[in-house]
């Protein structure tokens, strides 16, 4: 039987996780990538900014999910920087200063790319106030395409990336049995002032302003379809009342990487995720459904 709540499970999983626990597949290596918590505080509650992926897309087809994406080389350009040192980020997000500047600057790029937000400015305390118009329409649309970098466009601009309106929250691995596969860092950041959100992206069908709690009661009655990180995530963020709160415990997050495990026991597969009971998945030999979930 399927899982009674909103978990994204692939009907492919199982023939994959069998051939992954019998050695007939090997693991493909993961991409870099980074995703953004866009937050933003309403009287009724802080919310996230999350878009539906379009149920055509290959990886995770209508999942809901945050702005993001892999990691270009050209992230790893100079780019005008602002906030904490390369340093400081390498030794947050636990790998080498290049690897550190390019996973930040795609997390900026991808949200200005998906969300039409940008988390830069002239200088070192401003943020640009509005992205919107034809120009810089053309400057996101060049961005998707890789026709332009993101270090060309913030030179061009004369804009700073601001790295301190980021906070890391976690870091999840795709498991080993997927063809596609991501290490992939979780970012917080608050809506800049007269910025706003739009569905800027062709990889979704829809996008959404809501609240944490109510996200997670729709995942929770089977109506909103999430990865784990997703989902556990969403949940992490009920604890914090606004955006200013959630970014202030960003630094003292966890940033050990998770990974799901998938292993025999008593002859079923058993797909967990270290530490997130709740998605553990118990899989027969011999079927291609799942048992549901257990929490």
């Amino acid at each position: 039987m399927s899982p009674t709540n909103g978990q994204w499970y692939p009907p492919e999983w199982p023939d994959r996780i069998r051939a992954l626990t019998s050695g007939e597949l090997t693991a493909v290596a993961p991409r870099r990538a980074a995703t953004v918590l866009l937050l933003r505080d309403t009287e009724s509650g802080t919310r996230v900014h999350m878009l539906r992926r379009r149920a055509s897309m290959a990886f995770a087809g209508g999942a809901y999910a945050y702005p993001g994406g892999s990691v270009d080389p050209r992230d790893e350009r100079p780019v005008g920087w602002a906030g904490p040192s390369l340093p400081e980020w390498a030794a947050r997000l636990g790998t080498d200063e290049a690897a550190a500047q390019a996973i930040v600057c795609a997390a900026v790029r991808e949200t200005f790319e998906e969300a039409g937000v940008l988390l830069a400015g002239s200088s070192a305390d401003t943020v640009v106030e509005d992205t919107t118009g034809e120009d810089w329409e053309a400057d996101r649309a060049a961005l998707v395409t890789r026709d332009l970098s993101f270090a060309d466009f913030l030179a061009r601009r004369g804009l700073l990336l601001r790295s301190d309106l980021l906070g890391g929250w976690a870091r999840w691995i795709t498991p080993e049995f997927e063809p596609r596969r991501y290490d992939t860092w979780f970012f917080v950041a608050a809506l800049p002032q007269g910025q706003r959100t739009r569905n800027a992206s062709t990889e979704a069908d829809r996008t959404v302003w809501i609240r944490p709690e109510d996200a997670a009661a729709g995942y929770d009655r089977g109506e909103l379809l999430m990865m784990p990180p997703t989902i556990s995530t969403l949940r992490e963020l009920q604890s914090y009342g606004s955006a200013a709160e959630a970014l202030a415990a960003a630094g003292e997050r966890d940033l050990a990487p998770v990974l799901a495990r998938a292993e025999l026991r008593d002859g079923k597969i058993v797909l967990s995720w270290p530490g997130h009971d709740e998605f553990t998945q118990h899989v027969s030999p011999g079927t291609g459904s799942s048992g549901g979930a257990v929490g």
